[in-house]
């Protein structure tokens, strides 16, 4: 939180304990992930009584991590794949320093380079903090992008990235898809490419898909409205063991309640006695209040399982939310190391359907243990919005070779590939109709990265802001203290440049 530009969004005020109500209220959390953590730390330390119900065996959602084995029965980590932790993630990052003050399980990674089909290299490395230079910094050095291409943008198109405003900029480009934006802009095509549909397939989605907005939001957290730097922190251990288990700690000692490997089924209106909570196992629980914090699917069908709940108005807005298309996360154990200087993460474009790489023998301690053991490493790779098909994993694995040539001379002594289709989808005109936080009762809340929020966040910060908001809400409701939600400026931060957009839109 160096950026002084920093926002801080009041939280409600009130009493700092439920001790002081005439009764302390429950509250029933559903899913276990970033937004439900987030949630149920700020009832909890607020006093309120909250169970956590989460259908996997681990905390942590699609940043969850749990154990493996290999041919030979030698036990390994896994997880769903990489992620990033950006340092303008001040809502994840107020949730970790709970049992993590001073972030001490996070490590920066120096540079995070994009690799093209003709092997251009971009790097994030050196520069400037402060925005716009960041930006400029980065098109002036890069390889797929001169100063002569300047003449060719389209300046009114390109106004919408530098005078981004949310949630006015979804209402400007939410009809339009990602990919037709960029052409508007008129980048060439590689620039185009290597700096734009890198980061727009983190999305798990085609730029064809994704909404423009969604797009220039994303260029304003990352690039123009924040000054935290265009470099990112990543666990140093798997993510159960760095960021997970410490938070389920705290929360414990809070008086938190967690029913893993359980999943629910309905929620039941209850009128003013709230709402009573039906799971897999035939448990059924009354609860003051609920929060909603499942992937897209999961609340689909606790909504369509749950015909109490809401308008029809609002139940359709839970069903219209849409998964992003399969992404594959293949993990390799190669009895020989990639060469020493390979980055810990890199970034593809133009190899499909390979899209990044990672070594986590450089930051995962994990991962550093079996690679000394064995005198090998351990490398991950990540295949977004591609088809289910059996061939993928052969083409990512030639692709590796293609980028990393030392690693086709090594054999694999185990590996995992795991499919999911589980991500929401930021799609062209969703924005509008996308479910709030808050419902049409006052007890009941939502939270992911799904659900809608009018800040300028994405991925796992915005779980987190949703998580943070929905407590905040119900705290709200009982005449309780909330937690303030901190954020890159909602509109860019830059007046000439906000002033030079309006001109030429």
């Amino acid at each position: 939180m160096t950026d002084w530009r920093i926002v801080r969004h009041r939280a409600p005020e009130g009493a700092l304990d439920a001790g002081a109500l005439a009764r302390r209220p429950t509250a029933t959390v559903v899913g276990g992930g970033i937004a439900g953590l987030c949630a149920a730390t700020g009832l909890a330390e607020r006093g309120v009584r909250v169970v956590v119900v989460e259908q996997h065996d681990y905390l942590g959602g699609r940043v969850g991590a749990w154990s493996g084995s290999l041919p030979g029965g030698s036990r390994v980590s896994m997880s769903r794949g990489f992620h990033a932790f950006f340092r303008q993630y001040y809502n994840l990052r107020q949730l970790l320093r709970r049992a993590d003050p001073a972030l001490s399980r996070l490590r920066g990674l120096r540079d995070y380079p994009l690799v093209d089909a003709r092997g251009r290299w971009e790097s994030f490395r050196g520069l400037p903090r402060t925005p716009p230079w960041n930006a400029l910094a980065f098109a002036l050095r890069s390889p797929t992008f001169g100063i002569r291409d300047l003449a060719h943008v389209d300046v009114r198109a390109a106004a919408e990235l530098v005078g981004v405003s949310v949630p006015r900029i979804y209402e400007r480009l939410d009809h339009l898809d990602a990919e037709s934006y960029l052409r508007r802009i008129n980048f060439p095509d590689a620039a185009r490419h290597l700096a734009f549909e890198v980061f727009s397939r983190s999305f798990f989605a085609e730029p064809s898909r994704m909404s423009a907005a969604e797009l220039a939001t994303m260029f304003h957290l990352y690039f123009l409205g924040s000054s935290e730097g265009l470099v990112f922190d990543v666990p140093d251990a798997a993510f159960d063991v760095a960021l997970w288990s410490p938070l389920r700690k705290h929360l414990l000692a809070l008086g938190v309640e967690f029913r893993t490997g359980t999943r629910v089924a309905s929620v039941e209106n209850l009128g003013e006695q709230g709402f009573r909570v039906h799971d897999s196992s035939g448990r059924s629980d009354r609860t003051d209040a609920a929060v909603l914090a499942t992937d897209v699917r999961g609340l689909r069908e606790i909504v369509g399982a749950s015909p109490g709940l809401g308008t029809p108005s609002w139940r359709d807005s839970v069903q219209s939310l849409r998964s992003a298309p399969a992404f594959l996360v293949h993990r390799l154990w190669l009895s020989r190391p990639v060469a020493p200087d390979r980055p810990a993460f890199l970034a593809t474009a133009g190899r499909p359907p390979l899209d990044n790489v990672s070594v986590l023998d450089r930051y995962e301690r994990e991962a550093q243990s079996w690679a000394r053991r064995n005198g090998g490493s351990v490398v991950e790779l990540h295949a977004y919005a591609t088809e289910r098909d059996e061939s993928v994993p052969a083409r990512l694995r030639a692709r590796l070779h293609e980028v990393y040539p030392e690693a086709e001379s090594a054999d694999v002594v185990g590996e995992i590939a795991l499919w999911n289709d589980d991500c929401p989808l930021p799609g062209v005109g969703d924005f509008a109709r996308r479910p709030r936080v808050r419902t049409p009762h006052g007890g009941l809340v939502l939270a992911g990265d799904g659900i809608r929020i009018d800040l300028p966040v994405a991925l796992m910060e915005r779980a987190a802001a949703t998580g943070w908001h929905a407590a905040n809400h119900l705290l709200a409701r009982w005449g309780l203290a909330g937690h303030p939600l901190y954020t890159v400026p909602t509109r860019g931060r830059s007046a000439p440049l906000r002033a030079l957009a309006g001109l030429v839109r």
